[in-house]
Formats: structure tokens, C-alpha cells, sequence
């Protein structure tokens, strides 16, 4: 067993599905509305519509990094471990199982969906079993005396202790040797570092399910679809950690690897927008707002996303290509001071998407947004060359604004003003929609003149429909929805700033297609890239009835 790897993974990626409502909660930062007791409530509209995440399009490169993936997939596919020894063993407890379960009289008399449970939980237990045997029969990680501790002192063989983890076939101890550097008081278990397991209580497999399902549905939600897809018992506050350490440590990759792209299309967009996202009270202290008071219940999402279009048909609209959306997402600021050489937080995020899509040397850069000064000074700054696009949407939306404003939302000169500026609008130019403006008068017409006529250069809706240009792609729009809203704006849902962040960094990571490259990079790396803080490395062991994770520290908390 010295040189065999048994890595334990998820099978293949998972069908996209519609998510399950509420969730039970207790405490965790995306308890929604209505829900009860922790472990019991039940939300009265058990399915609600939810974004899928879309499988990648081989076709289209979202910044993905394909021969990483093929180095590991060739790895996991020559390194069996020994399935001789193991197969023989599980044969006979599946058969066990199967003979216990089916009882005297056999198939003749049984219920078919309650053997099918049954038995899943009877063979995860089996394999969780002798799996459990084989690793703890290796003590080959207490082969030498000592080890090099990260200080650069030799640690010292300090004996074997014990730690329960959570697999996909469940929970089983494992033995460790744990070495203890006196020089500077710390320790480390070398198989934990191997293994992926340092500081964790969910095996790598089970961490690759936990992303994949809290990305897409609440903490509460993915517990219970743990529980019935995988036959895996992980809570809601589990999930929680475990899928926050994950989105850090994806965020953290995202940072550090910027691997420049060529661009995949002639032409390239970009989109800019930002939503609110609800967090808790201390989030948002002192900060101005748009409630009556003046305060804040929000903290701003900004977003990033790459995608090419085309036209199907020389009469037709400009569309976006299915899977070439990529997508970067924060809770960070666009603000920098003058005297700064470096760029804000989120123009170097952007900046390193641009690069992993190839945007930044793209022959035609186009950015669409909406009229926020953010935007367009964070543009001009880092694509001054891009064509600057309001997007068409955006524009329409001020301008029945206005008429709902001066007509009211039952009176029909509201759709035909809003109407035929919109027709006005798309003919260009833009002046004939400001004088219309200025004469309609009051405060919210006002201040829509003002917008149209700071946007004027980024309107000319006609010229950029003549240059083969998307005008209205709704990407922009919706990518706020789709990133952010789907799954962190329900209702009841309040986050702590480095949490939101966390699973914002998730969900990018899986909606833009590179999850499977985090990790193979995550292997390449020896299973380091997904830190948990902890207290006292010794201080790991825990029974079954114990909680093994509570003393690790996550998200924000």
C-alpha cells in the first residue's frame, strides 16, 4: 500500500438541476425567511427556479486550462492502487448485505425502492470499512524519525493519533503519525498534507460534492441533497465551512493564476454592472444607504464578465455564443487614491480576466454597462482603446421610468411617450430624446436629461448596429441575476462580507467552466491550496458523536 493512491472523487460532473427551496437553519448566513428549527423547516414552495450551471462548450475557451485536467485525468487512470486486494472483500460484504436485506424468502416478496436504499447504505458502509483497514494497515508516513518542519528545524516522530473523516462512503478513522518541531512549537501529520486533508474533516471527493452543490443551492439544501443523492450525512453548518474554505481557496487561485489567452473572436465584449448584496448588521455599520434613515443593508457586488457574439444571419440581431460567458465576481472597491500606482481592487480583477479570455488584445474591444460613472472611469483607464457601449436595456429602462413617473402606470400616454423615445433613441442621435426631456419637466425627467446627455458618445445605437455591434445582449443584465441573485439574494438571507465573497468565488469558478482546472491544480499542488485555520494540530481526534469541526474557524466568522 506504500506506493498506492486511492484518491476518493465525485464520479462525473452532475447534470444541472432545479434547486430546492428553503432551508433549515442555525445561524448560517443563508438561512432564508421561513424557515424553522435547525434540522426541521420546511419552506411552504419546495422548488424554486434556479439558475443552471451550464455544461462548458468544448468549442469556446472560457480561460479553461484543458492539458492541466488531461496531466491529472492520465494520473487517476495509471495509478489503480490494489484493486486485487480489495475487490475480493467487498464482493463478500456487498453479498452479505444483499442476503441480509433480501431475507428468507428472497426476491419474491420485498420493496424494491427500500432495498435499493438499503443497500447503497450497506455497501458505502462496507467500502467505508475496509477502506478504513487497508489505510490504517500503512504506517509508512512514520518511516523516518524526523521531518523538515517549516521553520527549517528537524520535527520530531511524535506518535500516531487518531481522526474521524467524512467520505463518500461515510465516516472512518484513520491513524497518522504526527510529528513535533520544538523549535517552534508547531506540529503537522504528513498524510494530511498528502492526502488533502489538513485542518479538514471532509475528504477531497467530498469537498469536490459540497462545492459543487452549496454553489448552486443553500447550505440547509445541499445538506439534504447530500443526504439523498450521496447517501452522505454532512449538516448544513458543515457545509457551510467546508464550501467557504473551498471559495477561498479558489479565490485565492484566481489571484495567482492569470495565465494569458489569445483572443477567441475578432470582436470581444465585456460587461460591468453591480448589485447589492444583503448582509449582517455589522457589515454595513456606518456606512450610507438607501434606506429611509439613510443607512445601509447592503454591500455592493461588482462583476465582470467576457463573452464573444455573432450574427446567425446577415439580417439578423447580434447574439451571444452559447458557453462563452466567463465570469468575476466581489464584494470589492473601485476607488483609488490618485496617489496610488496600483489599480483598485476590482480593476485588477477585471484586468485578470481580460487577460485569461484574451479581451485585452482583442482587435475590437467593446464594453457595455450601464451610465455609472464607476464603469466608464474604470474603462477608460484600463481599455482606453474599447468602444463604450450603454447598454440598449439600461437606456429603455430610464426612459419608462420617467413616464411612469409623469403619466403614472394607468394612463396610455405613458407607453406612447416612453415608446416613441425609445424609437428615437435606437434612430439616433440622442439630442431629440433630451430635448424631450427637458420639456416634459420635473425632477426625475431632470435627471434623466442629465444621464442621456453625459451617455450621449456611448448611445449611438444606429452606428454601432451598422458596425456589426450588440447593443442590447441582455448579458449584462442578467449575469447579476444569474452570479449573484440566484443563489445569494433569496429571501432571509443576510452574509458576512468574507463569506458572500466566498461563495461569489464558487459559483464564478463553476459557472465559467474552471473547477475542473482548480483542481488539477489542486493535485499538482499536493492537495495545499484549500487552507482551514486551526487550533492545536494534537487536538484533531474526535468520536463518531463528536463534532470534528468545530474547532476550525472559516468564512469570516
Amino acid at each position: 500500500m506504500r506506493k498506492a493512491r486511492l484518491p476518493l472523487r465525485p464520479g462525473r460532473r452532475p447534470r444541472p438541476r432545479a434547486a430546492l427551496g428553503g432551508d433549515p437553519h442555525g445561524g448560517r448566513q443563508d438561512a432564508q425567511s421561513g424557515d424553522s428549527e435547525v434540522g426541521g423547516g420546511r419552506d411552504p414552495h419546495p422548488v424554486d427556479a434556479l439558475s443552471e450551471v451550464p455544461r462548458p462548450d468544448a468549442s469556446v475557451d472560457r480561460g479553461r486550462q484543458s492539458d492541466l485536467r488531461g496531466e491529472a485525468e492520465a494520473r487517476r487512470a495509471g495509478d489503480p492502487g490494489k484493486k486485487g486486494a480489495l475487490e475480493p472483500a467487498l464482493d463478500g460484504e456487498i453479498a452479505a448485505e444483499l442476503n441480509r436485506l433480501l431475507g428468507a424468502e428472497g426476491p419474491a416478496s420485498f420493496d424494491f425502492g427500500a432495498l435499493e436504499r438499503g443497500l447503497r447504505e450497506g455497501v458505502l458502509a462496507a467500502a467505508a470499512k475496509i477502506l478504513q483497514q487497508v489505510l490504517n494497515a500503512d504506517s509508512s508516513d512514520q518511516a523516518s524519525a524526523d521531518r523538515p518542519c517549516a521553520c527549517g528545524r528537524p520535527a520530531r516522530f511524535a506518535g500516531r493519533h487518531d481522526k474521524w473523516i467524512t467520505t463518500l462512503f461515510g465516516r472512518m478513522r484513520l491513524s497518522r503519525a504526527y510529528y513535533h518541531c520544538t523549535g517552534c512549537g508547531t506540529g503537522f501529520y504528513p498524510r494530511d498534507r498528502e492526502w488533502g486533508l489538513e485542518g479538514s474533516a471532509l475528504s477531497p471527493g467530498l469537498t469536490r460534492l459540497v462545492g459543487r452543490v452549496a454553489a448552486e443551492v443553500s447550505f440547509g439544501s445541499s445538506s439534504e441533497l447530500l443526504r439523498e443523492l450521496a447517501g452522505v450525512a454532512v449538516d448544513a453548518k458543515q457545509v457551510e465551512r467546508s464550501a467557504e474554505a473551498l471559495g477561498e481557496a479558489i479565490a485565492r487561485d484566481e489571484r495567482e493564476q492569470v495565465l494569458a489567452s489569445s483572443p477567441t473572436a475578432g470582436t470581444m465584449y465585456l460587461g460591468l454592472d453591480g448589485t447589492g448584496l444583503p448582509v449582517r448588521p455589522a457589515e454595513c455599520a456606518g456606512r450610507p444607504g438607501k434606506q429611509p434613515d439613510g443607512s445601509a443593508r447592503t454591500r455592493e457586488v461588482k462583476l465582470v464578465q467576457v463573452w464573444t457574439a455573432s450574427r446567425p444571419s446577415p439580417e439578423g440581431p447580434v447574439q451571444r455564443e452559447a458557453g462563452s460567458v466567463s465570469y468575476s465576481a466581489a464584494v470589492e472597491s473601485v476607488a483609488c487614491a490618485d496617489t496610488e500606482r496600483d489599480l483598485s481592487a476590482f480593476a485588477q480583477r477585471v484586468e485578470r480576466e481580460a487577460k485569461r479570455r484574451g479581451f485585452d488584445r482583442a482587435a475590437r474591444q467593446v464594453v457595455l454597462g450601464d451610465g455609472a460613472a464607476w464603469i466608464w472611469n474604470l474603462v477608460s483607464e484600463v481599455f482606453p482603446r474599447a468602444i463604450q457601449i450603454v447598454d440598449l436595456f439600461h437606456a429603455r429602462e430610464r426612459l419608462w421610468k420617467v413616464a411612469q413617473e409623469r403619466y403614472g402606470p394607468d394612463n396610455e400616454l405613458r407607453g406612447v411617450w416612453a415608446r416613441r423615445r425609445c424609437e428615437e433613441l435606437e434612430a439616433g442621435p440622442v439630442e431629440p430624446v433630451i430635448t424631450a426631456l427637458q420639456a416634459l419637466g420635473g425632477a426625475e425627467a431632470a435627471a434623466a436629461a442629465g444621464y442621456f446627455r453625459n451617455n450621449r458618445h456611448r448611445m449611438r445605437y444606429a452606428t454601432f448596429r451598422r458596425m456589426g455591434l450588440g447593443v442590447a445582449s441582455g448579458v449584462v443584465e442578467a449575469g447579476c441575476k444569474q452570479v449573484v441573485g440566484a443563489r445569494l439574494k433569496r429571501s432571509g438571507m443576510h452574509w458576512t462580507v468574507a463569506g458572500g465573497n466566498a461563495i461569489l468565488a464558487l459559483r464564478c469558478c463553476l459557472l465559467s467552466g474552471r473547477f475542473e482546472d482548480f483542481w488539477a491544480r489542486r493535485e499538482q499542488a499536493g492537495n495545499r491550496l484549500i487552507v482551514f485555520s486551526t487550533t492545536d494540530p494534537r487536538a484533531e481526534s474526535a468520536g463518531p458523536q463528536g463534532d470534528p469541526e468545530s474547532k476550525y474557524v472559516v468564512g469570516g466568522r
